[in-house]
């Protein structure tokens, strides 16, 4: 048996990275390299635990810190943004799991194209804000983007051996959504709940962030922007589902009308695996599903007036250009005041939509222009 190839994690403290960690420990898959943006104490565990050669740390403090706490260790530690792409360039990991959360997360993704390295995507900020660049430069660069989000995922194995952007005989993506902590809720009775009300998910356990965009819905939409690029379709070939059971993850729609569905229990080990074995599969961490105790599957329509972000997000998608990012800006912005107690739930989707509408679009922007529109989308929730 040849012994696999090592992997780099960018993200590795976060809750995907964690999980990586623990897959590529079952898988027997050496990890080269990781990255955070601070977490020195998860960082020095990890170093520790996976004999890793190489770790950045976006906090350039924090890796002076890091450095004196793993001296004994071997490891070579980068500072700053700068100091992530240097590791990415020198590393000799095929393969990069990038789990960075958001916007953070796209220039990290385009060094990693320009090394030549496939990877496996769990930052879908990448594909919102410069789909059509990191697509266009993974082409080039015969560089393979490989999904981890569980609905792409999904996506991807019912897809089964053809070619990931090869539509022809696809007629709708069909993706799933828990619905969040908040289904069935009306107006006012979400106007006041709080960050602490947001992060309940009902069966994914995931980061603050991620458990606020799946409350207000604009997980879904950031999923559907993503979805477009990731597998080359209109935003009119992609629909939402709630399905509140989590056991369906995502289905592909044939043009004679079959529908193959992915399932399994919610279990983003199961993604990461995948991503990392593909096109093989092997024995998971994942539990098997019982069928016989799976009483029943249900499937509603999203709640787009209670949740008009789902909405904004299909508009952002279908104006193309800076929009999505300046859309990804002002999402973040929105969150992280949430998330400080600064604005209550119902003030998010307003505070968006305000940031979003009227903003200038770039037909064709450059990295730079994107990267201006999502700093100004940001800023533009912060002042309203």
């Amino acid at each position: 048996m040849t012994t696999p190839s090592p992997i780099a994690i960018l993200g590795s403290a976060g809750s995907i990275g964690l999980q990586a960690e623990e897959v590529c420990r079952h898988m027997g898959i050496p990890i080269e390299a990781i990255c955070s943006h601070s977490n020195i104490a998860v960082l020095e565990q990890q170093i520790r635990r996976s004999n890793v050669a190489f770790c950045a740390v976006y906090d350039t403090a924090a890796a002076t810190a890091l450095r004196k706490n793993v001296a004994d260790c071997g490891v070579k530690i980068f500072a700053g943004g700068d100091g992530i792409h240097e590791m990415i360039g020198i590393i000799s990991a095929p393969l990069v799991i990038n789990s960075i959360v958001g916007s953070a997360g796209l220039l990290p993704t385009l060094a990693a194209i320009q090394a030549g390295r496939d990877i496996a995507l769990a930052n879908k900020e990448s594909l919102v804000c410069a789909g059509d660049i990191v697509m266009a430069q993974a082409r080039e660069r015969g560089v393979r983007i490989l999904p981890v989000d569980s609905e792409h995922s999904a996506v991807w194995q019912c897809l089964g051996s053809r070619d990931m952007t090869d539509m022809r005989e696809v007629r709708r993506i069909i993706l799933t959504a828990s619905g969040g902590p908040f289904f069935g809720r009306k107006g006012e009775e979400l106007h006041h709940l709080a960050a602490a009300d947001a992060l309940a998910h009902p069966t994914w356990s995931m980061g603050r962030k991620i458990s606020v965009d799946s409350a207000t819905l604009m997980n879904k939409g950031l999923e559907v922007i993503e979805a477009a690029h990731l597998f080359g379709v209109r935003g009119d070939m992609i629909d939402v589902v709630v399905h509140r059971q989590s056991i369906i993850h995502s289905m592909v729609e044939f043009a004679d009308a079959s529908v193959i569905a992915q399932l399994s229990t919610p279990d983003m080990r199961e993604c990461i695996q995948y991503a990392l074995t593909y096109p093989h599969r092997h024995p998971s961490l994942t539990a098997p599903l019982d069928f016989t105790k799976i009483s029943t599957l249900t499937f509603d329509q999203p709640d787009t007036d209670t949740f008009p972000l789902l909405k904004l997000a299909f508009h952002a998608l279908k104006q193309g250009g800076v929009i999505p990012a300046v859309l990804n800006g002002a999402n973040e912005a929105a969150v992280d005041l949430f998330l400080e107690g600064k604005i209550t739930f119902g003030e998010i989707a307003p505070l968006i939509h305000a940031a979003v509408e009227g903003y200038a679009n770039i037909a064709q922007p450059t990295i730079d222009e994107i990267l201006a529109a999502e700093k100004a989308g940001r800023a533009r929730a912060m002042k309203n």
